[in-house]
């Protein structure tokens, strides 16, 4: 373990855990989405971008090689191992003060849809304490139909991913217990997730100090949101 694990989230396989429950070993394997072909089609060229939730740089490297200038920030110490070519800051994503804002921040990884209605404002309050006046921040939201269709399985390169249960845990929460299936090895996590319509997901922007400007992929899965005048 790498640290104490939060309520409601656990992990189990080879390697360090995140006190979300991510396996770093594991996040080493994953493959990298369309997360970077959103950011590129999204904001300037050689922007400068504050990447919230690094993780392992899944994300952070493919940025670097288009050009990006990357702050890649996790609280895992042993994620920011795994980075390499940009600056990294080690700390839990709410309590992050750097003394300057970027032109671009990106909260990937379905954060936004935290279990705790104060970590997710928590969250969303960084991503505006730290964007330019004139930048965006890009944020990754669930799927309408996330949370249907369980138990499924998608294949990824060497290996399976498997959405093995979500059931509710609380009001407007949900459990959900995901295995990733290599020859070599078997991880498997859990996290809280909260489910949030668009006119809550709005909400909770408007809260934070950030508006949306426009949704970025077809399955409104991508939102690029702008800073309200004024500092929340």
């Amino acid at each position: 373990m790498s640290g104490r694990l939060r309520e409601g989230h656990n992990g189990t396989g080879p390697g360090a855990i995140t006190p979300d429950g991510c396996a770093v070993e594991l996040y080493e394997r994953l493959p990298v989405g369309d997360e970077p072909d959103v950011v590129e089609r999204a904001v300037p060229a050689r922007a400068g971008v504050l990447e919230l939730g690094c993780g392992a740089g899944r994300v952070t490297h493919s940025l670097l090689r288009r050009g990006f200038t990357v702050t890649a920030v996790d609280e895992s110490p042993h994620m920011l191992e795994r980075v390499h070519g940009a600056r990294t800051v080690c700390s839990p994503i709410e309590a992050l003060e750097l003394d300057e804002r970027f032109d671009v921040v990106l909260l990937g990884s379905f954060l936004v849809h935290a279990g705790v209605p104060d970590v997710r404002q928590g969250l969303l309050r960084a991503c505006r304490r730290h964007v330019a006046d004139d930048g965006c921040v890009l944020i990754q939201r669930e799927g309408e139909d996330w949370h249907e269709n369980v138990p499924r399985e998608r294949e990824i390169p060497g290996g399976l991913v498997r959405v093995v249960s979500d059931v509710p845990v609380r009001p407007g929460v949900r459990s959900v217990h995901v295995e990733y299936v290599f020859p070599d090895a078997r991880w498997t996590q859990t996290f809280l997730s909260c489910p949030l319509t668009p006119e809550a997901f709005e909400r909770a922007l408007t809260e934070a100090g950030l508006a949306v400007d426009a949704y970025l992929t077809d399955d409104r899965t991508w939102v690029r949101a702008l800073p309200l005048n004024g500092r929340p």
